[in-house]
């Protein structure tokens, strides 16, 4: 698929998640292409794509609905991650991390440590912080040397909270939004600690709390929707909606 096409496609499924276009809100090809700038074809392409990963519905006439999905659906996303990336970190324990992988992981945790060391957290660090994230997960998939647990990843990571490439965070109370991303780089040292030793067990139960972690979260943003907030979402093009 052309880069444009996977753009509008994460753009929609952002749009979804942070609750810009809201649950049953119905949704057509032209005003969309024309909201987004693109052309129709790209849109119907997302609109397919959307509904088989469970965000849309198609509805019996023309267009879609955005269908509502429920707390549990998240939970359930959350705790396969959980299970998944655990077992990549267990893995990754048992072959070794290479040289450039070790290394690359230091430098991800140094960057992390320097973006916490002044007490305080703003947007573009929240920013920074997504793409380190996303890098540091991604190498201990890579680290794992088992393919299955990638494409797992990618077809459970469609709803909120249950990817590592989207990023939800609340604007209104970045103090205690530095102390939770805090406490999770703080996991990262752990899980490398871990990796590094070959203490394989060690390194599953620290990621699967790590990823957990986000289920008290999810409820929070929950609510948030509920009563009208917005939460706001760094997703994988490193864009803030």
């Amino acid at each position: 698929m052309s880069k444009p096409g996977q753009q509008v496609i994460s753009r929609l499924r952002q749009m979804i998640l942070s609750g810009e276009l809201e649950s049953g809100q119905r949704l057509a090809e032209i005003p969309t292409a024309e909201q987004l700038s693109v052309s129709r074809t790209p849109v119907r392409i997302a609109f397919r794509t959307l509904e088989q990963e469970g965000l849309l519905t198609k509805l019996s006439g023309r267009g879609y609905i955005v269908r509502q999905v429920t707390q549990a659906e998240i939970s359930g996303s959350i705790e396969v991650r959980g299970v998944l990336e655990g077992l990549a970190a267990r893995q990754a324990a048992e072959n070794t991390l290479s040289k450039a992988q070790s290394n690359e992981l230091l430098q991800l945790l140094k960057q992390g440590d320097e973006l916490f060391t002044k007490g305080t957290i703003n947007e573009q660090d929240l920013a920074t912080y997504h793409d380190m994230n996303q890098r540091f997960h991604q190498i201990i998939i890579e680290a794992s040397l088992n393919p299955a647990i990638a494409e797992a990843l990618s077809r459970n990571e469609h709803l909120p909270f249950a990817s590592v490439s989207a990023l939800a965070f609340d604007r209104h109370n970045l103090a205690q939004e530095y102390r939770r991303f805090n406490f999770a780089h703080m996991q990262h040292h752990a899980v490398f600690d871990a990796i590094s030793h070959g203490q394989g067990s060690r390194a599953e139960a620290i990621m699967r709390e790590h990823a957990n972690a986000t289920h008290s979260y999810a409820k929070i943003f929950s609510q948030m929707e509920e009563n009208g907030e917005k939460m706001h979402v760094l997703n994988n093009l490193g864009t803030i909606t």
